[in-house]
């Protein structure tokens, strides 16, 4: 396995990526598929130039051979200067339990520290015990901060952050 950034041509690979995971975990993201399905080449096009060169923000592909098995985002929290955001965070169900969710969180913090951010903060689906459980090994600690998953309000996320 290895981990590469999304290139900025890659904007129809960014749209399969993201549905993929919109459907394999629904309550897992604060969008739904339906409503990311609907969205127009330019709406991708947007989104794959804000997290590709020279953006401040970035998306990372873990990679088995030429198949995409997971992805996050490292992006820029707007409201904390001193903070990045993990974002997006799937691993293919083939390959869950097997270091691709550590390997990313791992390029996420290297992209963090090069940026000069002093922490991590991210907001994790409360019922994945899986996901609670990669984000705490990676130093990750609940704020005690809940709210309800946007896209299906009887489901709560719950905000994490690490120290760099």
């Amino acid at each position: 396995m290895h981990v590469r950034t999304l290139s900025p041509h890659e904007v129809t690979l960014h749209r399969e990526l993201r549905l993929r995971a919109l459907h394999d975990a629904p309550d897992s993201f604060g969008e739904t598929f339906a409503d990311v399905d609907a969205q127009p080449a330019a709406y991708w096009e947007r989104l794959t130039r804000a997290v590709t060169e020279p953006a401040d923000q970035v998306m990372f592909l873990a990679c088995e051979g030429s198949d995409v098995i997971g992805v996050t985002y490292g992006l820029v929290d707007r409201e904390r200067g001193d903070t990045g955001r993990v974002g997006g965070m799937w691993v293919d169900a083939a390959w869950r339990r097997r270091g691709v969710g550590r390997a990313l969180l791992q390029e996420v913090v290297g992209w963090a520290r090069s940026r000069g951010f002093t922490r991590l903060a991210l907001w994790a689906p409360a019922h994945s015990a899986a996901a609670a459980a990669l984000y705490s090994r990676a130093g990750f600690r609940a704020t005690g901060a809940r709210r309800p998953l946007p896209s299906n309000p009887a489901v709560s996320i719950v905000a994490m952050e690490a120290d760099l």
